[in-house]
């Protein structure tokens, strides 16, 4: 019997080692590749596979995928290097990755839709490898990462952990490859700016790594301004412009304003003072006061009057994405509101599915990222490759109701006043509206001098600016023009 027991110790090892064995650095693949953008020609090197985190032991806790592409024929201790990544949580990389900033992206429409399958992708002339060295970064449980044998995806995931999780992949990417005198730059989109906030504080407070700028894309940095739950008010005439512009671009006003801006200037002023002032008195409104708002609202929205009063004069993402268009059976995108979809009937209170996604981005890029592992970056894993996944499981946010990571980036800009951060918001995105976006910095409280450090961008797009094709010019025109701000003169 404890011959038995002590082979059994032996055979358990032995699986345990070997598991190991398929988690180490050498499971990496390096590639040579060459593309023109515009008149000059870009020779650069891809590296794709995990790396190994550790723990003090040398023991293995995770295999973090991720992709890095280096420009050939630079020195690459002062050439800029970006960290990128996606949200979710849950989200893989794929969407910046083969979407905006990457040497490929996937075929699309002009508008963004999704052409007939099967799917391609082609060369990114707007790719941002000519100004900076990029690191696409899965975090766990997204692409190919997973934990190592022994180990639970709990240890990762939630704002915390993952935040520990994704900067300590970013010094030990830097480490292991001589970057630490490289510019630094890290790039998130929807709540990879989340991630951003925090990871940019944990980079200089645990490991003095201070950087010389932070994308954020679509961002969402206090969610109290952004989830509308019954008693928190603060998010209603903060998405307000952005159910406007979508009534607009379906041209469901009446009268039907001849331009965007100038429309989204004039409900922007009423979000502001009339209309928070008349959600802050609650059922103390007066008749008169509620009539007046409701009229308004049915003027930037489209909506009737009797379906803004039955709402209390509050007006969510979901429903309204079902109201909008109720008269043509159509339902409008959350992710992007300039996309339609059919429901199984019209007589729902929200729409069944996000037409800007199922019908629009998930299938070509999913067929994308898949083929272009396998086939031009050589790498080879029997994993399925999670695009956008619930497998994170139960994500803690923080201990408060929302989450508030705005003080993060404050403190990191104040104690880095080097310092430079760039936000930019599409006008039709209902995840991340981006007039909530601008009141969340308002209330960081940044001194004028930190303050001149941060921008915004803004694009007549959804929350993936980039799938619109004028808007992905513009994006890449707009970091070129970030990165001249935040690189050493």
């Amino acid at each position: 019997m404890k011959k038995l027991i002590a082979l059994l110790v032996i055979f358990t090892v032995a699986i345990a080692n070997a598991q190991d064995k398929t988690t180490d650095d050498k499971s990496m693949v390096v590639t040579k590749h060459q593309m023109k953008i515009g008149d000059v020609t870009i020779n650069y090197t891809a590296t794709t596979g995990f790396m190994i985190m550790k723990n003090e032991n040398d023991s293995s806790l995770a295999k973090v995928f991720f992709i890095a592409y280096t420009k050939d024929g630079k020195d690459v201790s002062k050439r800029p290097l970006l960290f990128a990544y996606n949200g979710g949580p849950g989200s893989s990389s794929v969407w910046l990755h083969m979407g905006a900033i990457g040497p490929k992206k996937v075929v699309l429409s002009d508008k963004g839709e999704m052409l007939q399958p099967p799917f391609a992708y082609t060369d990114n002339e707007n790719t941002w490898l000519d100004k900076t060295d990029i690191v696409f970064i899965d975090p766990m449980m997204t692409g190919f990462t997973r934990p190592a044998h022994g180990h639970d995806k709990d240890e990762f995931t939630g704002y915390e952990n993952d935040t520990r999780f994704v900067g300590d992949f970013i010094r030990l990417y830097t480490s292991k490859n001589a970057r630490w005198n490289s510019p630094k730059f890290i790039g998130g989109e929807s709540y990879g700016t989340t991630r951003s906030a925090g990871v940019a504080n944990y980079l200089q407070e645990r490991y003095g790594m201070y950087l010389n700028g932070v994308v954020l894309i679509s961002a969402i940095l206090d969610f109290g301004a952004d989830e509308t739950d019954r008693g928190n008010d603060r998010p209603f005439p903060l998405q307000l412009p952005t159910f406007a512009a979508t009534a607009w671009y379906h041209h469901k006003l009446s009268p039907q304003y001849t331009d965007l801006k100038s429309l989204l200037a004039e409900v922007e002023n009423f979000s502001m003072n009339e209309y928070a002032s008349a959600l802050l008195k609650g059922d103390a409104i007066t008749d008169a006061e509620k009539n007046q708002i409701a009229d308004k609202l049915h003027q930037y929205t489209g909506l009737s009057k009797d379906y803004i009063l039955q709402s209390n004069l509050r007006l969510y993402v979901g429903r309204f994405n079902k109201e909008l268009l109720r008269d043509s059976g159509l339902t409008v995108g959350r992710l992007d509101s300039r996309f339609t979809g059919y429901d199984y009937d019209e007589a729902g209170e929200e729409y069944e599915y996000d037409p800007s996604y199922d019908k629009t981005i998930y299938g070509p890029f999913a067929a994308a990222v898949n083929d272009y592992i396998k086939r031009e970056l050589k790498f080879d894993s029997e994993l399925p490759y999670e695009i956008l996944t619930g497998r994170v499981g139960y994500w803690p946010l923080s201990n408060d109701r929302y989450l508030n990571v705005a003080e993060s980036l404050r403190e990191a800009m104040t104690k880095n006043p080097y310092l430079k951060v760039w936000i930019a918001q599409g006008y039709y995105d209902m995840a991340t509206p981006y007039f909530a976006t601008e009141n969340v910095v308002a209330h960081m409280f940044l001194k004028k001098d930190i303050r001149q450090n941060l921008h915004f961008t803004f694009y007549e797009a959804g929350h993936m600016v980039y799938i619109n094709k004028p808007s992905l010019a513009q994006l890449k025109n707009d970091f070129s023009s970030f990165m001249q701000k935040a690189l050493p003169k």
